[in-house]
Formats: structure tokens, C-alpha cells, sequence
């Protein structure tokens, strides 16, 4: 465990229920993970198995169904409670742009859902090796146009749409803002973007929050860009390194950062970027907390603000 020497005492600089969170997730890779072969299949499964416990539970949505956008990308709906036609929150799961999926990010999709009353809107969108940048990109693009053509009803022909998504995630989510802009096409109304992954150069936040103490390590992170780059240099594939890219004309950002995360450094200078291009920026870092740390909601209060402090954003933007 690392720690924080105080004097004589040493604190863990982890929340308590998100170390926890951690303990039964490191427990039940190492049980799952007996006989992994090391592909990319084989990881997607432990990880479904390893997260099915955290996504049960939560609110209960009004309808959950599924449709395709005309791409043919796969998306899943969850229309809460008291939904408001027009008020859409688009969300892109994590995961390295190679595991996780709709599935894993049920239970995130609908907390966003339930505590904003918008409808969510989860993207399928093809994963790595398999299909490298800028598949997910395009995938994502074909939701977003699906939605904002009116591909979800009556009252939605002229939505209001947030565009978001947590670590690979939120990459895809501003990545694909930034392809619209520069392409002169409608963007989202707004950015909700969740530790995410900006650029392939480490920080010193690589090397304070690297190890297995922490939720996602510096080896972790490069495999991840590998796979997403598909052998292409990072220069070649400019959507894919949005710290790198202008942010001038997006829309106003909510961004939640964890403060125990090797991705913390990449988003604080995202935050400047974007207000330093003159972006309305709702920025939060949350002590003590891990990469991946909104998946615990079931038991930390610290995911639970979280939660609510996007879904107070979220109300006053869509």
C-alpha cells in the first residue's frame, strides 16, 4: 500500500472505500486471470467478469433498449424516470480503447441518467487491435449524427446533446468535438469528459501514481496506445492526441480528475488548455480517488458527488 509518511504515522493517500474498491478488484483479476492466454478476447472476458459486480445494482430506468445508428454502430438507450425529451448525454465507456463495453458502464449510464434526467446514450463503438484510430472516432461521429438527426423520437429533432465518456472514453468524446469543428459540422452542446486520456507523453504523474497500488499503470497505458495506433506514430494520427490540438470553439466542459492517477497531470493541462482557449471549464479533482473510481458508486460517497456534482452540470447545460 503506498503511503504518506505524517512524522511517525503513514496514511494511505487513497480514499478508504476506493482502496477497497481496488482490493476486490486486484483479487478478482488474479481469479479470474488463471490460464489467461494474454489476447485481447481473453482480456475483455476477465474484465466483463471482474466488473459484472459493480455495474448491479442502481436506479432503475424508465425503458433500456437498443438500436443501431445507420452505420450500423450498436447503441443503448436508457430513458429515466421523468426523462425531458431533448436532453441527451451521449457516453463513451473506458477501457483503454481495447476492453470494457456496454455492459461494464450499464450501471454509469444509468446513475448519469437517473440523477440528471437526461437520456443516455451508449456508443458500441469498435475496439482495438481489432480495429485501430480512427475507427472509434468514425463510430462515435455516426451516434453523434444519428442523435442529432433525430434518430431518437419524437421530440428530439433538434436535441440538446452532451457528448462524454471516462478515460478512452473521454478521449473519443473530445476527440470526436475537435474532428466536428475542424470539419465545420454541428457540435455537441457540451463535453463531459472523466480521467481521460489525452497524450502519448508521460507526466510526472506517470511516476507518482505508477505500480499495482493504483488503478492503471504507465505498461497498462502504453500497451493501450499500441493497440489504439495500431503500429501508426502518434504524429500520424492527430485526433488522437487531443492535448496536442487546439481547443478553441468547443463547448463548455465538465471534467472530473483523479487526483491518485497517472492520467492526473494530462488533465489538469487539458483543463488550461481549454480555458486558455477561452472554454467555460467546470474542473474537479477528487482526493484520494483512483483512475476508474466512478465505478465503485456503490460504495464511495466520494463517486456518489461525483455523480451528482456532473448531473448538477449536466441540468443547467442540455
Amino acid at each position: 500500500m503506498t503511503s504518506i509518511e505524517t512524522g511517525s504515522v503513514e496514511i494511505d493517500d487513497v480514499d478508504p472505500a476506493i482502496r477497497e474498491f481496488h482490493r476486490i478488484m486486484n483479487r478478482d483479476y488474479a481469479r479470474y486471470s488463471v490460464g489467461f492466454d494474454g489476447g485481447a478476447v481473453a482480456r475483455r472476458h476477465i474484465a466483463e467478469q471482474v466488473r459484472e459486480p459493480w455495474r448491479a445494482g442502481g436506479p432503475a430506468m424508465a425503458d433500456i433498449r437498443e438500436t443501431k445508428a445507420p452505420s450500423g454502430v450498436r447503441l443503448r438507450i436508457y430513458t429515466p424516470h421523468k426523462a425531458e425529451p431533448g436532453r441527451t448525454l451521449i457516453y463513451l465507456h473506458g477501457g483503454g480503447w481495447v476492453m470494457f463495453s456496454l455492459d461494464t458502464h450499464d450501471r454509469l449510464m444509468r446513475e448519469y441518467a437517473h440523477r440528471s434526467g437526461v437520456v443516455v446514450v451508449g456508443v458500441d463503438y469498435a475496439l482495438s487491435p481489432e480495429d485501430v484510430y480512427p475507427r472509434a472516432i468514425d463510430d462515435v461521429s455516426s451516434a453523434f449524427e444519428w442523435a442529432a438527426g433525430g434518430g431518437l423520437g419524437s421530440g428530439y429533432e433538434a436535441p440538446s446533446i452532451i457528448l462524454g465518456g471516462d478515460s478512452a472514453g473521454a478521449n473519443l468524446a473530445i476527440a470526436t468535438a475537435m474532428r466536428l469543428r475542424d470539419g465545420g459540422r454541428r457540435m455537441p452542446d457540451g463535453l463531459l469528459l472523466n480521467y481521460g486520456a489525452y497524450d502519448t507523453q508521460e507526466r510526472s504523474s506517470h511516476a507518482r501514481y505508477d505500480g499495482d497500488n493504483y488503478m492503471l499503470t504507465r505498461a497498462e497505458m502504453a500497451a493501450f496506445w499500441r493497440d489504439y495506433l495500431g503500429g501508426e506514430s502518434p504524429e500520424a494520427c492527430a485526433y488522437a492526441r487531443p492535448l496536442r490540438l487546439d481547443g478553441a470553439g468547443l463547448p463548455r466542459t465538465f471534467m472530473c480528475i483523479a487526483e491518485c492517477d497517472i492520467l492526473r497531470d494530462e488533465n489538469r493541462e487539458m483543463a488550461e488548455l481549454l480555458r486558455n482557449a477561452g472554454v467555460d471549464v467546470n474542473e474537479h479533482v477528487y482526493a484520494g480517488t483512483t483512475h476508474s473510481f466512478l465505478e465503485a458508486v456503490s460504495i464511495s460517497s466520494l463517486a456518489a458527488k461525483a455523480f451528482d456534482d456532473a448531473a448538477a452540470w449536466l441540468k443547467i447545460t442540455v
